[in-house]
């Protein structure tokens, strides 16, 4: 018996979300008492590099295709028997959505998406998830022998094992599901916003597009990766791919900075569990303070500047 983890690359490279469900993956199966094998799919990628966050075995499917839900559960669920694994690790990423639920139907397993926690394993198969876009928990038992855990990404710190991986080829294919992609869009150059570690948001309070490079200058002096509301990327200011709420992506950055944003419930939706959040708005009844740790009251065309030349010092 043995933990798969799925280990996502992205243009060649292991994704940090890759990184944190193989510790993860490691820290469940010490709890078990087995091994930790991770499966990557794609070209690119030095799988041994997974030896050092905990995996002891790494499967590689080498393919150029673009991803397909279907075809790639099929071949994790084949690498699943391969290593006699049953209990089977993701990150909730995009790709991690679109594949836990298909894994889990094909491995007839327990699926828990949105997982927060470590097993409890004292009484049963017990997990900590997210629910009502985390405003609340639920502790659930899985109870089927097979098990499939969705990781909600940012939640867990990836530990190092200082160990050596043994890589290998899957005797396992990816089989053509049917699908046919034409073409595959990407935004490039930025931190992806479900990886961020510190997001800059702005919202109609920048007054307009041509205002918004004070967003950028202040996410580049601080490494940040940039978002805006819903109204922002709904007047075409913005991509819809940095628009983050409950319509949009959900974040769960360790800062998150709101520049004139008034905080609406279905903003704070997206963006309520990231561990630090700062409100600047100049209207000191917005609904954002009530849910920051810290708040400036202030013109945003005032406070910017400063906190860009500050960041850069």
């Amino acid at each position: 018996m043995s933990v798969l983890v799925f280990a996502e690359i992205s243009d060649g490279k292991f994704k940090k979300a890759a990184f944190e469900a193989v510790s993860y993956g490691r820290q469940v199966a010490d709890l078990l008492g087995s091994k930790v094998v991770a499966v990557a799919i794609g070209q690119g990628a030095d799988g041994s590099e997974l030896g050092l966050y905990g995996a002891h075995q790494v499967k590689t499917i080498s393919v150029g295709e673009a991803f397909t839900a279907d075809a790639y559960a099929a071949a994790v669920h084949g690498v699943a028997n391969e290593v006699s694994a049953t209990t089977v690790i993701v990150s909730n990423t995009y790709t991690g959505k679109s594949l836990s639920p298909r894994l889990a139907q094909l491995m007839g397993a327990s699926l828990a998406s949105n997982v927060v926690s470590l097993p409890d394993t004292q009484d049963g198969f017990n997990v900590k998830r997210g629910v009502f876009s985390g405003k609340a928990f639920a502790f659930v038992n899985l109870t089927r022998t097979n098990k499939v855990l969705a990781i909600t990404p940012n939640s867990f710190e990836i530990k190092t094992f200082g160990e050596s991986a043994q890589v290998e080829n899957s005797s396992v294919g990816l089989s053509n599901s049917g699908l046919t992609i034409d073409a595959v869009n990407k935004v490039t150059g930025k931190i992806p916003l479900t990886e961020a570690e510190v997001v800059i948001s702005g919202g109609r309070g920048l007054k307009g597009p041509e205002n918004w490079h004070l967003i950028e200058d202040l996410a580049t002096a601080l490494g940040a990766a940039t978002a805006c509301s819903k109204p922002v990327s709904d007047m075409e200011w913005r991509p819809h791919s940095e628009h983050v709420g409950q319509t949009g992506i959900t974040i769960k950055p360790n800062l998150y900075v709101a520049v004139g944003i008034s905080g609406a419930i279905q903003h704070l939706a997206g963006v309520s569990s990231s561990k630090v959040i700062v409100a600047i708005n100049k209207d000191p009844e917005a609904p954002f303070f009530k849910a920051a740790d810290y708040g400036i009251v202030g013109d945003a065309f005032e406070v910017l500047p400063q906190l860009i030349a500050a960041a850069k010092n």
